[in-house]
């Protein structure tokens, strides 16, 4: 477990060492910043002290030597449109964007594992057919359409939910959360179902293909032979041997969740991350861009060792400690 876990250490640090150095050379490339911090009647001679500043006249080399060894420390700059540091924008918006994705997977693994199960047990019935057809809608639509038709219907039509903003949040240390107020509680509905909705409905259909071919295979057979309960049979041996890729999978989306709630935080101009990332894009905020590039590599590759280490929780046999676990 110790030879594995620092083998994964190892490889975190060569993956955000190159996400670092290839976020900041693309992002060096998409305009000149100058342009965004002064207005347009800046004469020449100030341009070119704001540029020498910010160090924009060194080598690419040296900026991006420069700007690694400042992340080493926890300094990612400062933020050209904002004005302020970068780590203290990131920090105020990280609460809003992990609110957002914890809800998004709790719906999409609650209701994608319920709803899988059931299809593979009711195979054949209405109920599963009706159930096919909408995974395959949920997970065809494209996130914006499914933000606008949810924001049409449940707070234009009915009146029953905020269709922007995250509500009223309560202040807990250095964290602001909506889960306390009733308002913050409402505002996370649209959003959350707009975000899972996808995830859901590959989880619902991963889950229904898995469990298939569980229930095929011949220990389930063994075990029907031995007069098992059809619960004890489905519950306590098919599925815990589903779950097996599904943890896989819920990883991996729990990532992207994150990495790409831009869509979601802009459709509902929700206060997170990805907000501030896409208004980092447009003004040309390379400070910005490149922390929340190297913030989403960590989050990546952090569940990607969470869910290497869950696979022995699940099921015993795989070991970390083997060769083939790195």
């Amino acid at each position: 477990m110790i030879a594995f876990l620092l083998r994964r250490i190892l490889q975190t640090v060569g993956v955000l060492l190159a996400v670092g150095i290839i976020a900041f050379s693309m992002f060096r490339f998409v305009g000149d910043p100058v342009n965004q911090i002064v207005s347009i009647d800046t004469p020449y001679a100030e341009r070119v002290a704001i540029r020498a500043s910010l160090g924009l006249d060194d080598p690419v080399p040296i900026q991006i030597l420069r700007y690694l060894g400042r992340v080493a420390s926890g300094d990612f700059g400062i933020s050209y449109q904002f004005r302020q540091p970068v780590s203290a924008l990131l920090a105020e918006r990280l609460p809003a964007t992990l609110e957002l994705a914890f809800c998004a997977t709790v719906f999409a693994l609650g209701f994608g594992i319920v709803l899988g199960v059931v299809s593979a047990l009711r195979r054949g019935t209405t109920l599963a057919a009706t159930l096919e057809t909408v995974s395959l809608v949920g997970i065809s639509l494209p996130t914006f359409l499914i933000g606008i038709l949810l924001i049409f219907l449940f707070s234009e039509t009915l009146h029953w939910l905020p269709s922007f903003g995250r509500g009223e949040t309560v202040r807990i240390g250095g964290w602001t959360t909506g889960f306390l107020t009733e308002s913050g509680l409402r505002a996370l509905v649209l959003p959350s179902i707009t975000l899972g909705l996808f995830q859901m409905t590959l989880v619902m259909r991963l889950v229904r293909a898995e469990m298939l071919e569980v229930l095929r295979t011949d220990y389930i057979r063994f075990a029907r032979a031995r007069g098992l309960h059809t619960r004890a049979i489905h519950f306590g041996h098919a599925l815990k041997n589903t779950l097996i890729p599904v943890i896989t999978i819920a990883g991996l989306q729990l990532g992207s969740v994150i990495a790409f709630s831009i869509i979601t935080e802009t459709v509902f101009q929700w206060p997170g991350m990805g907000f501030l990332f896409l208004q980092a894009v447009q003004n040309v905020d390379i400070p910005i861009m490149a922390a929340y590039l190297l913030l989403v590599a960590v989050i990546f590759v952090t569940i990607n060792l969470a869910v290497d280490i869950l696979y022995t929780v699940v099921d015993p046999r795989l070991q970390l400690s083997s060769p083939r676990a790195g």
